[in-house]
């Protein structure tokens, strides 16, 4: 069993209270059908359209999530939107998530998506190395996508490729590093604001 400790990464001069928290990490296991509902018609018809699409199917607290493998993202999304038993139709969001110990998918994106027109919703999401953080860009397919990839490049250094315009949305042009990554220092980065310099967190008093 693994744990992780406090609300963020340690050694980063955490000064919020949480630092005592101890939390078991769980992994999510491959769900083993019968899934019941509309969840198993789904899972099989993706699975006619497109070949090996899944990494992992699971199935967690009344939601389902598909594990797709970076390479098989285009062709499963394109599916998943345009065939009639499928139909989802809306992408209501991208996120990124920074898995630093899980060697070889240490970058993930998690993509929420909506059918309106059965009613049902789904995640997907898809995983690529520290050391090569590129992911297709779905904005062709769902063109929502757009500022959601860019936060998500922004926050955490994820590359989506064929993305009309992936700059910066929150960060200056010029910020250096990728402030939702686990390894990036909880402020020890000092700031100037009109004239007043902010100290790193590490160089204020702490509460403990």
């Amino acid at each position: 069993m693994s744990v992780r400790r406090g609300m963020w990464s340690a050694g980063t001069g955490d000064t919020s209270g949480y630092g005592r928290i101890v939390r078991e990490v769980v992994v999510a296991t491959p769900a083993a059908g019968p899934l019941g509902s509309w969840y198993d018609s789904v899972r099989d018809r993706l699975a006619t359209l497109v070949a090996d699409p899944f990494v992992k199917v699971v199935f967690e607290y009344g939601e389902l999530t598909f594990h797709i493998p970076r390479e098989k993202l285009a062709e499963a999304m394109w599916a998943l939107r345009d065939d009639a038993l499928l139909r989802f139709e809306f992408c209501a969001s991208v996120s990124g998530v920074h898995y630093p110990q899980a060697a070889g998918a240490e970058l993930h994106v998690v993509y929420h998506l909506q059918s309106m027109t059965h009613n049902r919703r789904l995640r997907v999401e898809t995983a690529c190395p520290d050391a090569d953080p590129h992911v297709p860009s779905v904005v062709a397919t769902y063109p929502a996508a757009d500022w959601h990839e860019r936060e998500t490049w922004d926050m955490f250094g994820i590359i989506f490729d064929g993305h009309p315009h992936l700059t910066r949305i929150l960060m200056p042009d010029d910020w250096v590093g990728h402030p939702q990554r686990k390894d990036y220092p909880l402020g020890g980065i000092p700031i100037e604001y009109k004239g007043t310099t902010v100290p790193p967190v590490d160089e204020r008093r702490s509460y403990r």
